[in-house]
């Protein structure tokens, strides 16, 4: 039997179009992911679709400055992880925090554990980069069991970031967020070329993967022109 092994409502988020990169043959129940899913699967196929969600653009830095730097990210991502703790800090440290650059991160999802991730940290604006911060930590660790196992993982990450579980169940259950990110991205995909991670767009011009080294002098090479 196959079932959509999602954290919103199973067959809410069939109907809105996103199951078909999140179909998988279940090994339990779905509703040991959500209270809510098992019931969700008697609706009708005619039930309306979640409410669309704003989408809020998560960024760093001086909005003004000459150079913006857009990093397309997965969480599940090992390279992005790599490069969120051997590159990121300097960067940070001397283009972000000084104002020299925009820097945006804009999330990416090849899996259904990468966009649980994201709802996790999206769930409260303020605490995004702390939590991205601890998914990065150790990938392996919140991303390698079973989906229920992955959700509880995600539940801990999000405790340790100040959430309750009663939130963060909230935030994975919403529909109309998890579709507006999914919509989200392949927009931006779609506009970037977006098909490995980390990719980054520098003063709109795509980049792969890069040292520090290279970073700080494609970033102040830019700001020289």
């Amino acid at each position: 039997m196959k079932r959509y092994l999602t954290l919103t409502a199973a067959g809410a988020m069939a109907a809105a179009g996103i199951g078909y990169w999140m179909s998988t043959t279940a090994t339990g129940p779905a509703e040991a992911l959500v209270p809510a899913a098992h019931a969700a699967e008697t609706e009708t196929e005619n039930a309306p679709a979640p409410a669309p969600a704003e989408i809020v653009e998560m960024s760093l830095g001086n909005p003004d400055a000459k150079v913006e730097v857009i990093e397309y990210g997965s969480f599940t991502c090992g390279h992005c992880a790599n490069f969120e703790k051997t590159v990121f800090p300097e960067l940070k440290e001397n283009y972000i925090d000084s104002g020299k650059i925009h820097f945006i991160f804009r999330d990416v999802y090849f899996d259904r554990y990468g966009l649980w991730a994201s709802m996790v940290a999206r769930c409260d604006p303020l605490r995004y980069w702390g939590i991205q911060s601890l998914v990065f930590e150790d990938i392996s660790g919140w991303a390698g069991g079973e989906p229920a196992e992955v959700a509880d993982n995600l539940r801990k990450i999000g405790r340790k970031a100040g959430l309750s579980d009663e939130t963060v169940n909230a935030c994975l259950q919403d529909a109309g967020k998890a579709q507006s990110l999914v919509d989200w991205y392949e927009a931006n995909a779609k506009e970037h070329g977006i098909d490995s991670t980390p990719s980054f767009i520098v003063n709109g011009e795509k980049y792969s993967n890069m040292s520090y080294e290279e970073f700080s002098k494609l970033l102040d090479d830019a700001l020289a022109e």
